[in-house]
């Protein structure tokens, strides 16, 4: 995988999408989607994190799509705010993006970012190929 490069990233609105259950890695030039995961808290401030115990539950799933969507259908954001983000031009799948986030971890730690225990994941498709983000919020 390409070494991508660690950024303060200040999220100035937020990102709306509308919780999903059909998430795919097929991601076309139609789709995006954002995932939440809750981080364990104990290896989330570790720079040396156990693979296995740092990803917790995912909290949800969220789609965007061209159209307004349903009234009634239940909303999900990633929050303004500010995050260490990181990205890969390729659709990753959970053990890559979970390699990708754990360097992410390891870099903000050592540059003594204080980082919440959430990490969004989002897939979206940009100049003609698909693109994982990785998003961690910074304690402010």
């Amino acid at each position: 995988m390409d070494r991508a490069t660690l950024l303060k990233l200040d999220l100035r609105a937020p990102l709306e999408y509308t919780k999903t259950e059909d998430f795919t890695l097929n991601i076309t030039e139609n789709d995006e989607f954002l995932l939440c995961f809750e981080l364990d808290p104990v290896q989330s401030r570790s720079i040396e994190p156990e693979r296995g115990l740092l990803l917790g539950d995912q909290i949800f799933a969220g789609r965007k799509s061209g159209d307004s969507g349903s009234l009634q259908a239940q909303k999900v954001t990633l929050p303004a705010g500010e995050y260490l983000f990181i990205q890969c031009r390729k659709a990753l799948e959970q053990e890559k993006w979970l390699d990708m986030a754990m360097e992410q971890q390891k870099d903000g730690l050592w540059e003594r970012h204080k980082l919440k225990n959430l990490l969004y994941v989002r897939y979206l498709y940009e100049d003609g190929a698909p693109v994982t983000q990785l998003f961690r919020p910074v304690k402010g």
